[in-house]
C-alpha cells in the first residue's frame, strides 16, 4: 500500500474528505520527522515506538572487490519498534 491507496482508506474509515485525509497524513508524517529530527521518540501504546539510534563508524567490504576495505561513518538513523498489540495482529495470535 502506498501513500495515496493509504489516504483512501484512512478517509473512508474516518468519514473525511480525500483532501482532509491527505493533510491529516502529511501532518502526521512532519510531525514525527520533526520530533526524529530533534531525536525525541514517539510513541503509539500498543503499536509501537519511533525512535533515533547511533551507528557507530565501522569497516566493510566493498562488494565489487571483497578484498578492499571501506570506512563507513558513523550516522544516526531513523528506527521502528512495534508494540504487543501491533506484533500479534501480524503474528495471528489471538
Amino acid at each position: 500500500m502506498n501513500k495515496s491507496e493509504f489516504t483512501s482508506r484512512l478517509a473512508k474509515r474516518a468519514d473525511l474528505s480525500g483532501a482532509d485525509a491527505q493533510r491529516l497524513v502529511q501532518a502526521f508524517l512532519d510531525e514525527v520527522q520533526d520530533a526524529l529530527a530533534k531525536e525525541e521518540d514517539v510513541a503509539f501504546a500498543g503499536f509501537g515506538k519511533f525512535s533515533v539510534s547511533h551507528r557507530a563508524a565501522r569497516e566493510g567490504v566493498n562488494p565489487q572487490d571483497p578484498s578492499k576495505k571501506v570506512k563507513i561513518p558513523a550516522r544516526t538513523v531513523p528506527k521502528f519498534t512495534p508494540g504487543a498489540v501491533l506484533k500479534e495482529a501480524v503474528g495471528g495470535k489471538k
